[in-house]
């Protein structure tokens, strides 16, 4: 491919300055055109400039003035869900075809899941990346759902507490009512619930996900098979996302269900599912696993965005 798009990135924090990081070194469709703050002291803007990449410290108000805004396609929002939705905005009315990868909780456009649900959405002007803990988990959720249909899935979400910023910690409301929706939509599950733990421990520790997933009476080495494939596409673009021991089922039976809030009487298969998720380091330490899947996703999903561009 001869041309790339060129793309911003709203949010000078860690998940945006992580992600133009990826973007510098392993972009294939996509250059970075602007990174954009409001701080003009931040870290992201300093490094960006260092690297020879346009700074903007005045917001999406100064984006579209700069004269670099014409040449951005896509345009990747990391700052908060309420933000969001007032960048999209200015955004579309300034350049109504702009291409728009929400990394926050808002969820304008629909859930996109990489290896679960990405082709389906790259007609779409705004997509939403969902969050860490559903990135992380829904691919389990989805890989169950597609061998026997799922009633129920939880997702539990741990994750250092230094790795949480004042993004994260001010979206935590928006956190478990997005993954718990995108679980439903996204991975199939009837009902799904969300839970996210900030881990004080030190040293810090790395991500952790527990999926528990209620479904129908299935065969235990189909849904593990399943599994075990759908970690291994999720892998190809997070290297440090595995399993952290095999796969467990208990089996309910009919003449012993248990009770579940929100479902009720339950019988049939419950799937126990345990990740971990290394990050890259390439801007962030190694345990912060939830934000390098964000933006390992966020990449993978924009990179496919920018090849049906210009194909």
């Amino acid at each position: 491919m001869s041309k790339k798009i060129k793309a911003a990135i709203i949010g000078s924090g860690n998940i945006g300055t992580d992600l133009m990081i990826k973007i510098l070194r392993n972009g294939k469709n996509l250059e970075m055109g602007v990174m954009v703050g409001i701080d003009p002291a931040s870290d992201g803007l300093a490094r960006a400039a260092r690297m020879n990449v346009a700074t903007c410290s005045e917001g999406v108000e100064g984006l579209i003035r700069m004269p670099e805004f014409q040449n951005i396609d896509v345009v990747f929002d990391a700052t908060s869900a309420k933000a969001h939705i007032h960048n999209d905005k200015l955004l579309r009315e300034v350049k109504p075809g702009i291409k728009v990868v929400d990394l926050t909780p808002a969820a304008i456009g629909p859930y996109c899941v990489p290896v679960v649900n990405l082709e389906q959405n790259l007609h779409e002007g705004n997509v939403n990346m969902v969050t860490c803990g559903g990135q992380a988990t829904i691919p389990m959720v989805a890989a169950v759902s597609r061998v026997a249909k799922v009633h129920y899935a939880e997702i539990v979400a741990s994750i250092s507490s230094k790795s949480a910023g004042p993004g994260t910690r001010a979206n935590i409301d928006e956190f478990t009512e997005t993954t718990s929706r995108a679980i439903e939509v996204v991975g199939g599950a009837g009902r799904g619930k969300a839970i996210i733990v900030l881990n004080p421990a030190e040293p810090p520790l790395l991500m952790r996900d527990t999926v528990y997933v209620l479904s129908e009476a299935a065969n235990e080495a189909e849904v593990e098979a399943s599994v075990e494939e759908m970690v291994a596409a999720v892998n190809s673009y997070v290297p440090g996302y595995r399993l952290k021991q095999k796969v467990q089922f208990d089996r309910i039976p009919e003449d012993q269900p248990i009770n579940v809030p929100g479902l009720g009487q339950f019988s049939g298969l419950k799937t126990s599912i345990f990740l971990e998720v290394e990050g890259a380091a390439h801007y962030l330490p190694a345990y912060a696993g939830n934000l390098d899947i964000m933006t390992s996703a966020t990449l993978g999903t924009a990179e496919r965005i920018a090849e049906s561009l210009v194909n």
